[in-house]
């Protein structure tokens, strides 16, 4: 997928970031993705796999806000990484008017309650706070075209697994992404249920 088949306002981005070809990683995966399949995107840091799927993000949905419920949903680690994923998001869509939301476990609840509720295009939190606004109504999953497990090899060692596995038993059809630096037991049992058909997408070098 070259640069030149993208939306015209995240082209835009992309040139005001002197960012003019993707990296050799992101020639295979973003491909994949933008065809609508759900995969695995496996490779070490630098490889350029979180912003493939910022870029893919943005394209999918059309560089623009609409409506009011959440389009994509990202499940990270900590508050740290969300606010990463959120700043990373914020350098691809200065000039669009997509919403981009990071959610904290540290800020008044029913504020963000009233915050997600008047419109957010892109949600980024963790499994269990996400699950929080979920099951107590905050958080409307009817419209989630893009849910994404961001840097999610700290799953061989945390209790969100089941919390994931919860949501996406309440998320209809949807693209489903897992990224992680090393492949590991714990995302790759996901292969026995939502991601059965995932494709599974390696860089080693």
């Amino acid at each position: 997928m070259s640069f030149k088949k993208l939306n015209p306002l995240l082209k835009e981005s992309l040139k005001t970031l002197n960012f003019e070809a993707p990296l050799p990683f992101q020639k295979e995966v973003l491909p994949v993705i933008k065809s609508g399949a759900d995969a695995y995107v496996i490779g070490k840091k630098g490889s350029g796999k979180t912003t493939a799927l910022i870029i893919h993000t943005i394209h999918k949905l059309k560089a623009e806000a609409f409506e009011d419920s959440p389009r994509a949903l990202f499940i990270v680690e900590n508050q740290q990484k969300i606010a990463e994923l959120k700043e990373a998001f914020s350098k691809y869509t200065r000039n669009t008017d997509l919403r981009i939301y990071g959610t904290s476990e540290r800020y008044d609840f029913e504020k963000q309650k009233v915050e997600i509720y008047y419109g957010q295009d892109i949600v980024i939190g963790t499994p269990a706070f996400i699950s929080k606004l979920y099951f107590q109504n905050a958080l409307h999953l009817g419209q989630i075209q893009l849910f994404v497990l961001d840097d999610a090899d700290y799953l061989a060692s945390n209790n969100g697994y089941n919390h994931i596995l919860r949501l996406t038993e309440s998320i209809n059809k949807s693209q489903s992404i897992i990224i992680a630096d090393e492949w590991n037991s714990k995302i790759a049992n996901y292969q026995n249920s939502y991601m059965s058909n995932a494709r599974i997408l390696k860089w080693s070098d």
